[in-house]
């Protein structure tokens, strides 16, 4: 299903998408964080039962994208990415309330995300109702070793 936010268009991706997510977490990532994940684990996490991938594209550019999953009645938003260039043009919101409405579509009560400390997205996430709930220390590992904390945050669903 395809669908459009204010000339974003929103779309269901697939394990055919890959090399399209691997080039958009590669721009979106920065490699100093150790945020991006590689395309082995984006194609091990595609196979599993409750996952799902959401693009996004603007002018029919791809200009980022949402992975998440549900198990039983949680979901968790497990990756989102915008290109640089396209920051600031809503789309990572647009992504995030299609991860929403998926989720209690597919009868979630609860979404969980984790996002590293000084990441703007964390801004998006307060402000759409998610509240920390939790803190993993040192968690991320950048290029050059230093340690990075990785919040947790949880939203309830309607």
């Amino acid at each position: 299903m395809s669908t459009t936010l204010n000339m974003i268009e929103l779309r269901s991706g697939s394990v055919a998408d890959l090399a399209l997510i691997d080039q958009l977490m590669q721009g979106a990532f920065d490699p100093r964080f150790g945020e991006a994940w590689t395309r082995n684990q984006c194609l091990g996490i595609l196979a599993m039962p409750g996952v799902w991938l959401t693009i996004a594209a603007i002018d029919g550019m791809p200009a980022g994208f949402a992975l998440s999953r549900i198990v039983a009645d949680e979901a968790e938003l497990l990756l989102l990415a915008t290109v640089p260039a396209m920051r600031r043009r809503g789309v990572a919101a647009a992504l995030l309330r299609s991860v929403i409405s998926d989720a209690i579509s597919s009868g979630a009560v609860t979404l969980h995300l984790e996002v590293r400390e000084g990441n703007e997205a964390i801004k998006l996430y307060r402000g759409t109702g998610f509240v920390k709930v939790g803190e993993r220390r040192n968690y991320y590992r950048g290029t050059a070793g230093q340690a990075f904390h990785a919040y947790t945050y949880s939203r309830n669903l309607p």
